[in-house]
């Protein structure tokens, strides 16, 4: 066998070996508006999958890593997802901001952060969007002053994933008085357990709450906790939003065939099949999903410096849009019978859960409106759109 078939096969043997006894329960559990189940427990799994060397594959082995290739990290991913593996709880921090320290950070950064990131010891979360700025990072408004040997931050984020469970979180502020858009931003690492912080859970239409608003009024973080050089924030963001649109993104696509799967047997199940409507809708649904995979591909083909390039905002407003289309395929395949829920006070199915909790992904990640003008600036280099005027940043 390859290397690559060798590695796919211990991956998959050793997810049958473990994935039993007090974690067997674990199979399927958490992912969107469902991360609240068994976190504990799927903590604790995260963290024997690290003492066995299973986090963080990607990483060289200096950091902590396997040191696997590009094709040995799809396979696990692949693999993963094939076993009804439960969602992880260590993504941000595994696949955003350990490639960010590794790509970007000092030597000191790299010892104090990675290593508990490989364990599964420290949680992080992404501060990035903003009430009045959304998806356009430009339009960032926190301020961070430097005041001795520290930053002192002062702004709200919105959209936190799992800011109520991490321990860290990499924050984009804006460090130069006066300046605008792009300029003058920086990238910080911030402790969230501090005075200063105050994390407020977001009820969503699922009626979970992995969402927050974060308060920062006056939190402090060492003046050493800037990735790059201050005022290179924009910089390094990029590189982030690149690395999370990254190869982890095959494994989601085995969920998504999953999903569509699943419609397709309800469809059989309840004669929404004989509908011709629905079976164009859902031979359309598999094309798309073809085409995610091919575009995931394509673009992982390109990767250069370690970081996907621009051309992932393709992939991302594809998959974003085709999965909130699932969503809307799977209440119309599921009839008058999607409106109610199967117990109090809010109970959802699979299929509400899938079409309430999709309309998020054309939010968050980056709007699709935001991704269209990545699109045609920097993919298709067309001119930025003049009506357009910059906002002040402090």
């Amino acid at each position: 066998m390859s290397s690559i078939e060798d590695f796919r096969v211990e991956m998959r043997e050793w997810l049958h070996t473990h994935l039993t006894g007090d974690f067997a329960d674990l199979r399927g559990r958490g992912g969107p508006g469902r991360e609240h189940e068994a976190f504990a427990e799927r903590l604790a799994w995260e963290r024997h999958m690290a003492a066995a060397g299973w986090t963080c594959v990607g990483w060289p082995k200096t950091y902590g890593g396997r040191g696997a290739t590009l094709e040995q990290q799809i396979a696990f991913h692949e693999e993963y997802a094939l076993a009804d593996g439960p969602t992880r709880v260590n993504h941000i921090g595994e696949q955003l901001l350990g490639p960010t320290l590794i790509a970007f950070g000092t030597p000191t950064q790299r010892e104090r952060f990675l290593p508990p990131i490989v364990a599964a010891e420290e949680l992080w979360c992404q501060g990035y969007s903003e009430p009045d700025a959304g998806s356009d990072l430009a339009g960032v408004r926190t301020r961070a002053e430097r005041e001795g040997d520290e930053w002192v931050v002062t702004g709200q984020k919105i959209w936190t994933s799992l800011a109520h469970a991490s321990d860290w979180c990499f924050v984009i502020a804006r460090t130069e008085p006066g300046s605008l858009r792009h300029q003058g931003l920086s990238y910080l690492l911030v402790p969230l357990g501090q005075p200063g912080v105050e994390i407020r859970p977001i009820t969503q239409l699922t009626g979970t709450s992995e969402f927050n608003e974060v308060f920062f009024d006056g939190a402090r973080t060492a003046a050493s906790h800037v990735v790059g050089a201050p005022g290179d924030g924009w910089k390094v963001a990029m590189a982030t939003l690149g690395f999370e649109r990254g190869v982890s993104t095959l494994g989601q696509q085995v969920g998504f065939r999953r999903e569509l799967e699943a419609i397709i047997q309800r469809a059989k199940q309840n004669g929404a099949a004989s509908d011709p409507l629905i079976r164009d809708r859902i031979a359309r649904a598999w094309s798309g999903l073809e085409i995610i995979r091919f575009n995931a591909l394509r673009m992982l083909a390109g990767i250069a410096d370690g970081a996907p390039g621009p051309e992932a905002s393709i992939g991302k407003i594809f998959w974003a849009t085709w999965h909130r289309e699932l969503g809307e395929l799977a209440m119309d395949v599921y009839g008058a019978e999607g409106m109610l829920t199967t117990g109090d006070p809010y109970e959802l199915t699979d299929f509400q859960r899938l079409f309430l909790f999709s309309r998020s992904d054309t939010i968050y990640a980056g709007s699709n409106e935001i991704q269209r003008n990545i699109i045609a600036e920097r993919v298709l280099g067309l001119p930025k759109d003049s009506s357009v005027t910059a906002r002040p940043g402090a």
